[in-house]
């Protein structure tokens, strides 16, 4: 994979902003990944029900989907983790103050891969 897969689309810093918003003065843990809902009906009854932005980071590998329990969980894995401290490093990406607490959770992770140093 290229770093140019680390570069998060329009779509996916939208969704990354809505679901790690401050709800309550409290934002959701990056570290805990999000749930992702199943479809009901139709031929994918009971599979996991994937948004284009999620998709994207699936296929990408910055995402492994959990599939057990009611609820599907996706998590970042530290290619997605990268991906996300390179949003936060724009304030156009991440608005400084509305997202505070998950600029952050990032800004104390170390996240390392072999071809790529820590960050």
């Amino acid at each position: 994979m290229s770093d140019s897969d680390l570069v998060l689309n329009k779509d996916e810093r939208e969704f990354i902003r809505r679901e790690y918003r401050a709800f309550l003065g409290e934002a959701p843990s990056i570290t805990k990944g999000f749930q992702v809902k199943r479809w009901s009906t139709g031929p994918h009854k009971g599979q996991p029900k994937l948004s284009a932005a999620v998709q994207g980071l699936l296929d990408r590998g910055l995402i492994t989907l959990e599939d057990v329990g009611f609820w599907p969980k996706a998590k970042f894995t530290d290619r997605g983790f990268m991906a996300l401290k390179m949003m936060a490093a724009d304030r156009r990406a991440l608005h400084p103050e509305r997202h505070r607490l998950l600029i952050d959770e990032l800004a104390k992770m170390r996240v390392c891969e072999p071809e790529i140093p820590c960050s």
